[in-house]
């Protein structure tokens, strides 16, 4: 059996050593000739990193992996602590630690675990054929591939999506923009050890550590989509959309790089229940674009990966047969999870200003059993939960 894989991200990494893991072979395609990690870091929760230990990355993850032990809500003016509790609670219950990590230490851990030399890049796929006994792949370079089985990793703005859908599908801007980028870590910004954030007016600012002494920040706030900002007005922007936001904020745009911190407008996808058609599946963001807002992404793709794996493994129906036992296995699951997400995304951003309001009152009485609660039953819908 030999499996095409398109797209060398996160998910198509670790859908091939997954593959390799279960005696299964892989040929992966790229559409870039250089890799450049969308986003300046990636919180990986115990659904994820359990995921990445099964494919033989847990002491390469821990090297790469920030010590956060802690998480604190503050106010945004004040700076004072409205809630912050461990999270041993968390480690407890699903068995492992959470790991802040550079996205594209993340990726080079991956491609290294993979090799590099084993990815065919600048491979861009313009459409897809299947046979009865197989699928076809072809490049805009001229070029094809042929495989018994095809899995799409090709991100967000998929290509091989519509055609296991039929349709094309629309992404649904979220409603806000992030910044993102990395500093060196300075406790008079938050602890070392803490997931840090500000909240009010509908906007929040993060600070999680990673490997490396260094902070993943952070900032979101609600705007209308497609306004003229970038790197040159960075750093103004922020000054006027966090104005009158308590010292530390204020400091965090100070050192801020402009010209290594990201600015993303938040989409997703409606969800949908078909991942895969004959011999072709969707993983990854190609299968359930979410945003970022209860950090499953990522997650979610190492999950897709590990189920795909297993089930080509242990099923001897024919790869269709085990590409529906795939489908029926994620297809809730994903769904639920970009749900999740939006839904926390709304309360967040003042979807609905009074709700947001009754959020940041209850954070002031929140002990962190509600919160890790809500982690938990995340978690452990997990495939190794």
């Amino acid at each position: 059996m030999k499996a095409i894989i398109i797209g060398a991200g996160i998910g198509g990494m670790c859908t091939a050593i997954a593959l390799k893991r279960c005696g299964i072979d892989s040929e992966v395609y790229e559409a870039v000739k250089e890799i450049k990690p969308v986003g300046a870091a990636i919180s990986i929760w115990p659904n994820g990193v359990k995921c990445l230990n099964y494919l033989g990355m847990k002491d390469a993850l821990r090297a790469i992996g920030g010590p956060m032990h802690y998480m604190a809500y503050k106010d945004y003016q004040s700076a004072e602590t409205l809630t912050q509790f461990s999270l041993d609670a968390l480690v407890q219950d699903s068995g492992e630690r959470p790991y802040p990590v550079a996205r594209s230490e993340l990726q080079a851990m991956l491609l290294n675990t993979w090799g590099f030399d084993n990815v065919q890049f600048g491979k861009r796929v313009s459409r897809v054929e299947q046979q009865s006994d197989g699928v076809t792949a072809f490049f805009e370079d001229g070029s094809e591939a042929q495989g018994d089985l095809l899995i799409a990793c090709d991100g967000t703005h998929s290509v091989v999506r519509e055609h296991v859908l039929g349709y094309a599908t629309e992404r649904r801007y979220a409603g806000y923009v992030n910044w993102n980028g990395l500093v060196e870590i300075d406790e008079s910004l938050a602890p070392a050890n803490q997931w840090t954030t500000f909240v009010g007016e509908g906007k929040r600012v993060s600070l999680m550590p990673i490997a490396g002494n260094r902070f993943y920040f952070f900032f979101d706030v609600p705007l209308p989509k497609g306004l003229a900002e970038d790197r040159i007005s960075l750093r103004d922007d922020l000054s006027r959309y966090f104005a009158g936001w308590a010292a530390p904020v204020q400091q965090l745009i100070a050192q801020l790089n402009p010209e290594t911190t990201n600015r993303v407008e938040i989409h997703d996808i409606e969800p949908f229940a078909q991942l895969v058609k004959g011999r072709v599946a969707l993983l990854g963001d190609a299968a359930h674009s979410t945003t970022p807002d209860i950090g499953q992404g990522g997650c979610a793709a190492m999950e897709d990966a590990v189920v795909l794996a297993m089930t080509l493994h242990s099923n001897s129906l024919g790869i269709e047969d085990a590409l529906l036992r795939y489908q029926h296995k994620r297809a809730d699951r994903v769904k639920d999870l970009v749900l999740k997400a939006r839904k926390r995304c709304d309360v967040t951003h003042a979807k609905d200003p009074l709700l947001t309001a009754e959020w940041y009152a209850g954070l002031r009485q929140e002990s962190g059993e509600r919160i890790i609660s809500g982690m938990c039953e995340t978690i452990q819908g997990g495939p190794l939960a």
